[in-house]
């Protein structure tokens, strides 16, 4: 039995090899020794729009690497609150509504606000009183009809009165009363909240009933019309950087699409605990509204330019963590003969991918710069129509 369970399990090894090694991949592990030819008819080619090129020189960037985040100037950030506490008695507004300046943002309730306007109002009428009784007081001083202590105190009460009347009034006007309208005896318990900038609504702290003190953050406010990019640069690559000069970043956690900017300042000052110094830097135009503030981000600072030898982007094919080209040994009326080389790829920069040089290209050789990408996936699919 020992025997029959030891021969069934060889055999089932032997089976499990035979399926693995059908279905290897027939593109080489390496572009050294590789003898598989893919054969792609002139009709194909034609039909399907591909097109042939060689190594060409194109400059590349020199940059310098750095990270940051996309914010917004300060001005474009708004925290609301309250200057005086009170129930929250309507809020219209969610996280994403679009505000303009001077709009209702909430309405704030509070018995408070009427003893305000009250002790408004009576000060208001005092005040009347004081002013007149200290003018009457001067005129008698000037002609000196009454004590010079009746006057200093007509004047004291007066500017005392005066200095409260004008607190209470600025408490008003800080709470969006109007004072006119309290003296002339319309009194309310609810005030309202205005947006001081236009912009979207980030942030609600608070719900219907909720109270809040002076200090609370009721929500917040952002303008991304002004949107740009902070980076932080170590010190060695400061002396690099100058304004204007080119910014390709990225949003890793959102797209691997590459956007540009500009560099607007470089900052002046070095942060002794990381080394590092701000550069402020403008999103292009056309990308601007694709953000909002806070998304991290990875840039490149273009420094300058060299030289490399490369090939269209659409010639390097990425597979299984290796990068291939398809180089073209042979050509007839019929067909092309191709096969794929393993090739290192030291950058990408407007539209172009610069290779490190192998030992079977020439500078002659030709490759296809369009079509490779569908024709190793079906090579490497185990797909042999050409």
């Amino acid at each position: 039995m020992n025997y029959i369970k030891s021969f069934l399990l060889l055999l089932i090894l032997v089976l499990v090899s035979c399926n693995n090694s059908k279905t290897e991949s027939p593109l080489p592990a390496s572009p050294e020794g590789s003898s598989e030819m893919i054969h792609l008819s002139k009709a194909q080619f034609e039909n399907a729009k591909m097109e042939v090129g060689q190594l060409t020189e194109k400059p590349f960037a020199e940059t310098v690497q750095t990270s940051g985040v996309i914010d917004v100037p300060p001005q474009s950030r708004a925290v609301i609150s309250a200057f005086a506490g009170g129930y929250i008695k309507n809020t219209p507004l969610l996280v994403g509504d679009k505000v303009t300046k001077g709009q209702r943002l909430v309405t704030l309730e509070n018995p408070e606000f009427i003893t305000m306007q009250q002790s408004y109002l009576e000060t208001a009428e005092q005040l009347s009183y004081l002013k007149s009784e200290y003018d009457r007081q001067k005129i008698m001083m000037d002609e000196k009809i009454t004590s010079q202590k009746s006057y200093l105190k007509a004047e004291s009460e007066y500017k005392s009165n005066l200095a409260r009347y004008n607190s209470l009034k600025k408490n008003l006007e800080m709470l969006n009363m109007n004072p006119a309208s309290v003296q002339a005896g319309n009194i309310v318990s609810q005030v309202n909240i205005y947006s001081p900038i236009d912009g979207n609504v980030t942030q609600v702290y608070v719900n219907t009933g909720t109270y809040v003190s002076p200090a609370d953050k009721i929500m917040e406010i952002m303008n991304t019309d002004h949107i740009h990019l902070e980076l932080k640069v170590f010190e060695k690559d400061l002396m690099q950087l100058k304004k204007e000069q080119e910014i390709l970043f990225t949003v890793p956690e959102a797209s691997k699409e590459t956007f540009k900017g500009g560099v607007h300042l470089v900052g002046t000052s070095i942060d002794p605990n990381s080394r590092t110094s701000l550069v402020h830097g403008h999103i292009d135009e056309k990308d601007e509204s694709n953000f909002t503030a806070g998304m991290f981000v990875e840039a490149q600072i273009v420094t300058g330019t060299s030289n490399q030898l490369a090939l269209p982007e659409t010639a390097v094919v990425e597979m299984e963590d290796k990068n291939y080209v398809l180089l073209i040994e042979n050509e007839n009326a019929e067909e092309f003969e191709l096969h794929a080389v393993e090739v290192k790829i030291t950058a990408t920069y407007n539209g172009f991918t610069a290779i490190e040089n192998t030992s079977e290209i020439k500078p002659d050789s030709r490759f296809l710069t369009k079509g490779a990408f569908v024709l190793l996936q079906e090579e490497g699919g185990g797909g042999h129509g050409h």
